[in-house]
């Protein structure tokens, strides 16, 4: 009994969630899903040019796409943004000021890109051959065949992977909070860490959690049905394969 009236107050005092809701709702979510939706627009178009220059046939555009991309792989996401946040913080000061929202936002781009990069990479690069040959035949240039034919292909295969790495970009949004955050900038995370280290309880970090499943599980769930409607495809109207019916002609 003991146990369990340590872990209600640790984890489940009502008054402590009902106080730092307001706040949550209001500076926290909104933080989390602008920095979130910033991050999945910049590195996805980052991802695609990096993607572009991987699959050249030009060293000089390869190689440099290949170094990026391991590069960014390989660092641990909280060592980027404090390396681009607080390293590239002295110059950017005079154009945004000590807002670390900028530089976080590019570091997570960054590090998405990379992923982005390789995930369509592998897309492009499912297409079959035949599929440039093809547009080429019918009078398209090289890059309007792989802008206009092999790369909605290729995006469209890696659909279920690209809303994954969507989904870590919202949980790794919460790494931002090491730059420094005023009040009116701080992310989910940080409220419940600042409210907890006020409270003395873990409850508002839990709330925390529970508004980041609010926003990750539906992407789940559309990942999942994603990849379910490729796997089967669009179900065949089965009006558009019967016999057209024709007048009886007397």
């Amino acid at each position: 009994m003991d146990v369990w009236s340590t872990l209600n107050d640790t984890f489940l005092d009502w008054e402590s969630m009902k106080a730092v809701l307001p706040e949550m709702l209001k500076v926290g979510l909104v933080n989390t899903l602008i920095l979130a939706a910033a991050s999945v627009v910049l590195g996805t178009v980052l991802g695609m040019i990096v993607a572009v220059f991987a699959l050249s046939k030009k060293r000089w555009l390869r190689w440099p796409a290949k170094i990026y991309t391991d590069i960014f792989r390989g660092l641990p996401a909280i060592l980027t943004i404090l390396l681009i946040g607080q390293g590239l913080s002295p110059i950017t000061r005079h154009w945004w000021g000590p807002n670390p929202y900028p530089l976080g936002i590019l570091a997570l781009s960054l590090i998405a890109s990379a992923y982005i990069g390789e995930i369509f990479r592998s897309g492009i690069q499912s297409v079959e051959k035949g599929q440039l040959e093809a547009a080429r035949a019918l009078g398209f240039s090289y890059t309007n065949g792989m802008r206009l034919v092999v790369i909605p292909q290729g995006i469209r295969r890696v659909l279920p992977a690209l809303v994954n790495q969507f989904i870590a970009l919202v949980k790794e949004s919460s790494l931002v909070y090491f730059l420094g955050l005023l009040a009116s900038q701080r992310e989910l995370f940080r409220i419940g860490q600042d409210s907890a280290a006020t409270d003395g309880n873990l409850s508002p970090l839990l709330l925390a959690g529970i508004f980041y499943l609010v926003i990750t599980i539906p992407l789940t769930h559309l990942v999942n049905y994603i990849d379910k409607r490729l796997r089967e495809g669009r179900p065949t109207d089965t009006a558009v394969l019967e016999e057209p019916a024709y007048a009886d002609h007397r």
